[in-house]
């Protein structure tokens, strides 16, 4: 039998790194960039064509190449950037690994032109999916300038799979930012299709930020600044009514470095507890520089996870900075020695009767009427029997606890609605004989309501504020409401959407909604399907928006939130604008407006919102495609108390 282990050619080779390493056109930017960096360029210009796909070009003032370092450097582990193993213990360069240029080579058609500074003569090369093709002398600027064209032109599942422009430029963009905010020191201009996106001068990191997400940061960021033997921390972080719900600017940096680390965001976070809502985050911005050899950044291939030698030092360090940052800047709440909620400590009196003399009257009952007024002294809040015997009679009294459930079985509220909503009966009962329903449902859930008929909406149990649980002939159904709100809600703006004059509600004040320069372009795309749904939004300029109208059934809905919400889904949408982005924003507003975890609803809006869901087609799944409900058998219910 013949020998079946083998080498594989370099060009597979560079074909499965690229596969880690190039993920979409935002990730050849990254790489380029970075080189660029290492190069020592003080310019940097990024033009860009369809969102990165026909064309990802990066020109650079830095070193160039000379022609022998411009063909070596497509090689498989070719790098200036390292001699030996011992220098990843000490790395002052973004790049290291050599695989960034083989690998983009492999997906793409390459052409460069480079020269370095004091050569009278450049350098021309061509390469197409790892195929050298030719190279010739050519007469161009000192620096570097690297065009990336067709990207994933020979992988055609990766290239169908590559989401719209618009969210392809919304993910350059992200990593636009990040690029620029680590490098404040050098000139970036970014051009997509002729229209210059960005153009910033060198300057401080404050200015950056400014210069990238617009003036208003300018009066929110508050200063951190601190250096020890361990770390040296500077940056900013953003007072605590400027926090977001969401498109929160949140920004690592370690020796020039981005980094993702869950361990030091949570750190900040743990400083503005109890200073902010739970759902809102703040916006931050700090540079760590650290000594080299502490931290490890051959994690990933793309880099951008970071282990530290001193974690848990320097997470104290940072904590004790941000906090003690918000404290100068008066970020924290004062201290309320006013507040209501402080103990009444009664003044001495040597001559009164102590209190627990007053408590052992044989005849107090808690539960008895008229004893929990506010008004009641406090010693006759506290039960004789803690003081005295207590008397079998006594006991007993104290034991009825009849009135105490009377409310709990009497159904909860007793609040009933100007439209009563359809029976649950005949909505489970219309729901079991739709033929368009799965065949298996009928079966499985064979709801069983005669035995409450009495009763309207005794068979219907809320449980914990997030799930619906109904009895049925063969065990429960558990509904998961927030789920089932959303798939009621997204049949109802999927049939707004399709009409061609939507209900609209004019705004008396319109509210105005500031996007980031991602953001925008991601709006500019979906802008007619959203005022199809009713929406009248107008662009004031400066990436902020009007809101003029919104939908009639919106409702209390922050239409701010519903519009960052839609954006956010549509971020990672595959597809052209159309009937995909149409549903993915009545999706977005279905998640939007539907009911929350936790939110209390009424027994007749319980029973409502379990009518509509029951009259729907397919109820089983959301338009995501997660159930909406499970059903327990009585067998399993048996079978659990019998191993107990």
């Amino acid at each position: 039998m013949s020998d079946v282990i083998r080498l594989l050619p370099d060009s597979v080779a560079n074909q499965i790194a690229a596969g880690e390493v190039i993920q979409r056109p935002a990730s050849v930017i990254k790489e380029l960039v970075e080189n660029a960096v290492d190069a020592g360029a003080h310019s940097i210009k990024i033009i860009l064509r369809d969102g990165g796909k026909n064309l990802i070009q990066v020109i650079d003032d830095g070193c160039g190449m000379s022609e022998t370092d411009a063909r070596l450097a497509f090689e498989r582990h070719a790098t200036s950037k390292i001699k030996n193993a011992a220098d990843l213990f000490d790395l002052h360069t973004m790049g290291f690994r050599g695989e960034a240029l083989p690998s983009i080579a492999a997906v793409a058609q390459i052409d460069l032109r480079t020269m370095r500074k004091g050569d009278s003569i450049g350098s021309r090369l061509e390469i197409a999916a790892s195929k050298f093709e030719r190279q010739v002398a050519d007469a161009c600027p000192a620096g570097t300038n690297l065009a990336v064209k067709n990207l994933f032109f020979n992988f055609p599942a990766r290239r169908k799979f590559l989401k719209k422009d618009s969210v392809e430029l919304s993910h350059i963009i992200h990593e636009f930012e990040r690029l620029a905010l680590v490098n404040p020191d050098k000139e970036f201009l970014l051009v997509h299709n002729d229209v210059t996106l960005h153009q910033l001068l060198p300057g401080s990191m404050k200015q950056r930020i400014v210069d990238l997400f617009g003036k208003a940061l300018d009066r929110q960021l508050i200063p951190v600044s601190t250096e020890t033997s361990l770390v040296k921390i500077t940056g900013f972080v953003s007072h605590p009514e400027n926090a977001r719900k969401r498109n929160q600017l949140q920004y690592f940096f370690v020796n020039g470095r981005n980094m993702r680390h869950p361990y030091f965001h949570k750190a900040v976070l743990s400083c503005y507890e109890e200073l902010i809502p739970g759902d809102h985050q703040p916006n931050f911005f700090l540079n760590f520089e650290v000594d080299a050899s502490t931290i490890d950044v051959n994690i990933h291939p793309t880099k951008s996870e970071i282990k530290f030698e001193n974690e848990a030092p320097i997470w104290q360090i940072l904590v004790a900075a941000v906090k003690e940052s918000l404290g100068k800047f008066n970020a924290v709440p004062a201290i309320d020695f006013e507040s209501t909620d402080t103990i009444d400590i009664p003044v001495f009196n040597p001559t009164s009767t102590p209190a627990f003399n007053q408590l052992t009257e044989s005849d107090y009952n808690p539960f008895a009427p008229g004893k929990s007024d506010a008004k009641t002294p406090r010693s006759e809040a506290v039960p004789s029997s803690r003081f005295s015997g207590r008397s079998s009679s006594h006991a007993s009294s104290l034991n009825d606890w009849d009135k105490l459930y009377s409310d709990f079985q009497s159904g909860g509220d007793a609040v009933t609605p100007d439209a009563e909503p359809e029976p649950i009966e005949s909505a489970l009962n219309s729901f079991l004989t739709d033929s368009v329903a799965p065949s298996n449902l009928n079966s499985t859930l064979d709801l069983d309501m005669e035995e409450n008929a009495g009763t309207e909406g005794a068979g219907l149990l809320q449980l914990k504020n997030k799930y619906l649980v109904v009895p049925s002939r063969n065990g429960l159904m558990i509904i998961d409401r927030h789920r089932a709100h959303v798939k009621v809600l997204f049949e109802r703006y999927s049939e707004m959407a399709a009409k061609s004059s939507p209900e609209s509600q004019q705004v008396l004040f319109p509210e105005t909604v500031t996007l980031t320069p991602a953001t925008q372009a991601i709006m500019e795309v979906i802008l007619p399907e959203i005022n199809n749904l009713g929406f009248d939004l107008s662009y004031l300029g400066d990436m902020v928006w009007a809101i003029n109208a919104v939908p009639a059934s919106i409702g209390k809905l922050n239409p701010e939130d519903v519009l960052h919400k839609i954006i956010e889904n549509m971020s990672e949408e595959t597809g052209e604008a159309g009937t995909v982005v149409r549903h993915q924003v009545a999706l977005s507003m279905a998640k939007a407006a539907a009911v929350q975890p936790g939110q209390t609803l009424s027994q007749a809006e319980a029973e409502s919102l379990l009518s509509d869901f029951f009259s729907l087609p397919d109820p089983a799944f959301t338009p995501d495609g997660l159930p909406t409900f499970l059903t327990v058998d009585t067998s399993e219910i048996a079978s659990r108390l019998e191993h107990i």
